[in-house]
């Protein structure tokens, strides 16, 4: 059975440099025999994390929808903005309620033992690695098993020709070494629950 690998982009942008980033992750995945699954969190929208608010109202049905695409699949590529040298809001707040418990189980099960793979497009010549480095630090605390490579492409502005391809050959070939060490590794110990029918 091919690893299933959910991909997705930290920002809702219309011009989105990481969704054009997750769309190649998403092909590059496919290529190294992973079966992808690209999902946009503009179809996922959540309101800011409040205890309050889940307190009285719940886990958004959102939330519920990512739990469950995080909980069936093998493993996860995230392409992250950089925003004031971290992630960006938008990504952090998923990752939050994502992590929320229900009564029947750990907040920590989406991630647990999930194998995620960590990449980013930004205009600075920091190339999203500072961002990085806190979403690692971010998902290794909630059970994940982190790929340690974390390719980044600066200067994105320019990196990405007219088709949504990289300009770049090397970077596509450390987009696509990425994605064979996620679905190598997914495909090993990604800890996965069956979708259910």
């Amino acid at each position: 059975m091919k690893p299933r690998i959910l991909v997705f982009s930290g920002s809702r942008r219309a011009q989105s440099f990481n969704a054009r980033l997750a769309k190649l992750g998403a092909a590059a995945v496919d290529k190294a025999g992973g079966q992808p699954t690209l999902i946009s969190l503009d179809d996922y929208v959540l309101p800011i994390y409040d205890g309050d608010e889940e307190q009285a109202s719940g886990i958004p049905a959102a939330a519920m929808a990512l739990k469950q695409l995080f909980k069936t699949h093998h493993g996860i590529l995230i392409a992250s903005p950089e925003y004031n040298a971290s992630i960006s809001p938008l990504l952090k707040n998923v990752i939050d309620w994502v992590s929320r418990a229900t009564p029947t189980e750990s907040g920590k099960v989406p991630y647990k033992g999930k194998v995620v793979a960590l990449t980013a497009a930004t205009a600075s010549a920091f190339a999203g690695s500072r961002a990085l480095t806190h979403l690692r630090q971010i998902l290794s605390g909630l059970g994940a098993w982190v790929v340690p490579d974390q390719p980044g492409i600066s200067g994105a502005a320019q990196a990405f020709a007219e088709d949504g391809s990289l300009k770049d050959a090397g970077q596509q070939a450390l987009l696509e070494a990425l994605a064979a060490s996620l679905v190598a590794a997914a495909g090993n110990i990604g800890a996965v629950t069956e979708p259910q029918h």
